[in-house]
């Protein structure tokens, strides 16, 4: 489906602004035409406002998109002429990844190669640059110090020239893995995300949550054949991927180690948390030396979004090891973005939710604002609170209370996740609702046995804090309930939305609501979250909490 120049569904601004109607037609084949490309800015009602920048583009390329496509979306979809100059720029811009390669050299190793040896000569007097490169070979070469190639990635990036890896990887220490398909298989998308990975060696997949990220690391790791690290963002989420290993491969229970905070088992496929790796005594990681434990032919980075500075620099040292990235969502709160196209790889494999969605692989989600008005007392308060203290004293307002069990009275016999940032608000929800609570001081054996009484269905309402954002199984909840947040943060809302999106085995809908005082910081934060959703293609109703009763 296309759209003619006069009726397209976007106006393309020559600020590298893209504006969306939404209401338009052709506004979801557009989405998913310009969304390897451009970045979602902000998501009002009725138009959206994308931007083209550099590492969209570098990600699009390393994807296989050339400047010749993005250039043909850009036209096809713009309602009015597309400004010569941004066309240039993204030519431009594209033609700048790969111009430098790194490769290996037969006679003298990992070796910078130019396609433009005027790029080199200005790279070559770059004072940050220069101290990563050993000597010149010729005009259009010069030597890398092995140990300096993430390095040299990250810096080449900084200023403006990605290399592209071609310099291969180490196959690793041997280890056989076998799929062991018993009643189920690989999805299309999830063997194409395999390819696509296997294909640049290193990177990032991005699918939603629900989709079966575990199941590409999974047949990742069938593909090498080889001794695995895999980075987990909790204890819990490490021994969902054990089990998930256990079950769906040749590996014993003997041949998957779990290091954690409780256990320190190195074995050939080793699942250890972010925790532990960025745990410090006497201001030494002492862990990161789990990275050199193994010949490791393979690391599997869970939630790459959620990946610790400390993780980053150890990964540095490590690009000769194949490198993949599972994530549901490329947004990182912290901007480092650039980090992990050269450090893990830039983006191999992305599928709109939406598009999952119709394939009956996810849930459909009903996304649903509900704005509450704070009592006169609630009102003055937030008034007279600290600026460091507003979102605290709005997004805990004991007015949400009552907004939250009407909620629920409306899917009485339905899986539902209450979901807050604050512990003492999610204490006095947990008492309201005489529900369980799930929080960071609550021990992992305690966790694994709530979460499984909530998947038979024994236990129907968890109060849950940001501990169950991240890499969490609950295939059976329907309904998530959304109290209070990280601030503007669209990864945990991200996150939030997929402990929903496991499809129903009735076929049922996902309900997401987000509970959030009018006129305070609670509402211009939900706004930003809102981004990610609108990016997918999700549309949030906002209704009245008066509505529901």
């Amino acid at each position: 489906m296309s759209s003619t120049p006069e009726a397209g569904p976007l106006i393309v601004q020559s600020d590298k602004t893209l504006l969306l109607e939404v209401d338009h037609p052709a506004a979801g084949v557009a989405r998913a035409a310009i969304a390897p490309f451009a970045e979602l800015e902000r998501a009002p009602e009725h138009v959206h406002t994308y931007r083209v920048t550099p590492l969209a583009l570098w990600n699009a390329r390393a994807a296989g998109h050339d400047a010749e496509q993005v250039v043909d979306v850009l036209v096809r979809f713009s309602r009015y002429a597309v400004p010569q100059p941004l066309l240039v720029d993204v030519v431009d811009t594209m033609g700048r990844y790969g111009r430098l390669q790194l490769t290996q050299h037969p006679a003298h190793g990992l070796v910078l190669v130019s396609l433009d040896q005027a790029v080199l000569e200005e790279v070559l007097r770059h004072r940050k640059i220069t101290p990563m490169l050993g000597a010149r070979v010729d005009e259009d070469t010069v030597r890398v110090h092995p140990s300096e190639r993430g390095r040299l990635k990250q810096g080449l990036l900084k200023i403006g020239w990605p290399a592209e890896d071609l310099a291969g990887y180490v196959d690793g220490e041997s280890h056989p893995i076998e799929l062991v398909e018993n009643g189920w298989s690989l999805r299309d998308y999830q063997r194409d995300a395999v390819t696509g990975f296997w294909a640049g060696g290193s990177g990032v997949v991005v699918l939603p949550c629900g989709a079966g990220k575990t199941l590409v690391g999974i047949a990742a790791m069938a593909q090498a054949q080889a001794t695995t690290l895999i980075l987990v963002t909790n204890t819990v989420a490490g021994r969902q991927w054990k089990r998930e290993l256990i079950a769906r491969t040749s590996l014993s229970a003997d041949e998957v180690g779990e290091y954690s905070g409780e256990r320190k088992e190195i074995r050939p496929v080793t699942v250890a948390t972010y925790q532990i790796m960025t745990r410090k005594s006497r201001g030494e990681y002492q862990h990161l030396d789990l990275f050199d434990s193994r010949d490791w032919g393979l690391i599997v980075y869970d939630e790459v979004h959620l990946l610790p500075a400390p993780v980053f620099r150890m990964t540095a040292d490590l690009q000769s090891r194949r490198r993949l990235g599972l994530t549901a969502t490329l947004v990182r709160e912290d901007g480092r973005e650039g980090d992990v196209f050269s450090l893990i790889g830039p983006k191999r494999y992305d599928a709109p939710w939406r598009d999952i969605e119709s394939q009956g692989w996810i849930a459909p989600a009903d996304c649903v604002e509900v704005r509450v008005t704070l009592t006169d007392a609630e009102r003055l308060r937030y008034a007279a609170a600290e600026a460091d203290e507003r979102y605290r004293v709005c997004s805990t307002a004991r007015s949400k209370l009552g907004v939250v069990t009407a909620i629920l009275n409306r899917h009485p016999d339905e899986p539902t996740l209450v979901i807050g940032a604050y512990l003492e608000q999610l204490e006095e929800l947990g008492a309201v609702l005489d529900a369980p609570v799930v929080q960071g001081s609550t021990r992992n054996s305690e966790r694994e046995s709530l979460y499984e009484a909530f998947r038979r269905g024994e236990v129907r309402r968890l109060v849950v804090s940001k501990v169950a954002n991240f890499s969490i199984d609950l295939p059976e909840a329907s309904v998530a309930v959304q109290v209070s947040g990280t601030f503007g943060s669209r990864q945990e809302e991200a996150q939030r939305l997929g402990r929903l999106l496991r499809p129903k085995s009735d076929g049922r809908q996902a309900h997401f609501y987000s509970v959030v005082s009018r006129d305070t910081l609670d509402t211009d934060y939900a706004a930003h979250r809102q981004r990610f959703l609108a990016e997918q293609g999700y549309g949030y109703r906002i209704i009245d909490a008066d509505d529901l009763r």
